[in-house]
């Protein structure tokens, strides 16, 4: 870097740095500090909305004063007319402020149903390969409180068990990359104060107020609630109970895991005993629902009602030999045995 862009990159950090004498932008920082404690470079993923940007400007101050590098990434979906035009301007935003950023796009034939869902899906994966390319196994997202009561709520109405209703947490660990939502316990409103006061603009997704999407109808019926009387810290209350409750499942589970299933060295294989199916019903379904994910390597679960019509044939079919195929791998039923090995 050039002594003259040394210069105006200084100057625009004292800038950034300078926005910290807002009182109520310094409380919320320090927050993130105290919340997001890591020493090593990251990546961000990048929307351009309100959330996303309180992100950029607390993960590039967190990143100016522990001297590590953060790397912003704009997905760009294509799933819009003006989609890239959106996404330059994101890009053009933030250069401003002395924060460089790249365009990831999402090129391909696009979906015609479950859009919001697919997409999301899709802006994990190329973010996830991008950090893999990096070695960096760290990523950040803006999602906040109201987001953790959205996804409740979005859970409940699919029918979801325990580990369904609480999957939305600060952090999701990956096989290489983790997943971590700083600004999970930030309300919306403090991270528009600081995107309005610091950036003063920002995208708006017109998805975002689309009724033909569940999670748009999920957020306007909490608001409705709110109206008749939904008390927010009791709902957060009955999220830490369930995360609580969850906690011990996850200890049998383990348990589970470590006593009937063992793994080859390559890791490919995974040869389950017939204890392994004799726990309860919730154990079992967890166990298998994690070696599938492993050896299948993939980052998201297979959908439950799958893994349930798996566990029945392999404890009610009397044959011997029996095989399967589910997640990326096959299931294998030899004698009293179980061989999970992946699909190629």
């Amino acid at each position: 870097m050039s002594p003259k862009n040394l210069n105006v990159s200084n100057k625009t950090h004292k800038n950034l740095l300078n926005k910290l004498r807002d009182k109520r932008i310094f409380q919320i920082y320090r927050k993130f500090e105290n919340i997001f404690k890591l020493n090593q470079d990251f990546i961000v993923g990048v929307s351009g909305g309100p959330d996303s940007l309180a992100l950029c400007f607390l993960s590039k101050i967190y990143s100016i004063k522990k001297s590590c590098k953060a790397y912003y990434y704009i997905v760009d979906h294509r799933l819009r007319k003006n989609s890239s035009t959106e996404a330059q301007s994101v890009k053009k935003l933030l250069k401003k402020h002395n924060i460089k950023s790249d365009i990831l796009r999402w090129n391909g034939k696009k979906p015609i149903s479950n859009i919001q869902s697919l997409a999301r899906n899709k802006r994990y994966s190329l973010l996830i390969n991008q950090a893999k390319k990096m070695n960096i196994k760290t990523i950040l997202t803006g999602h906040h409180i109201d987001d953790l009561y959205e996804n409740f709520f979005i859970r409940i109405s699919r029918g979801s068990g325990l580990n369904g209703l609480i999957s939305f947490s600060e952090k999701t660990l990956g096989d290489k990359v983790n997943i971590v939502r700083p600004l999970i316990s930030f309300e919306k409103k403090h991270l528009n104060y600081v995107t309005t006061n610091v950036f003063k603009s920002y995208i708006e997704d017109p998805s975002n107020e689309d009724n033909k999407f569940k999670r748009v109808r999920i957020r306007k019926l909490i608001n409705h609630l709110q109206n008749d009387g939904l008390d927010k810290n009791k709902l957060l209350l009955t999220i830490k109970n369930l995360k609580d409750s969850n906690e011990t499942i996850k200890f049998y589970v383990a348990k589970n895991l470590k006593d009937n299933s063992c793994i080859y060295k390559d890791k490919s294989k995974i040869i389950l005993n017939k204890e392994f199916f004799n726990q309860p019903h919730e154990v079992t379904f967890r166990s298998l629902t994690e070696i599938i994910k492993f050896v299948g390597n993939k980052y998201y679960s297979v959908r439950g009602k799958k893994v349930d019509t798996i566990i029945d044939k392999l404890k009610g079919e009397a044959k011997i030999s029996l095989k399967l195929t589910l997640g990326n791998c096959i299931i294998r039923k030899v004698n009293q045995s179980i061989l999970v090995l992946k699909e190629h």
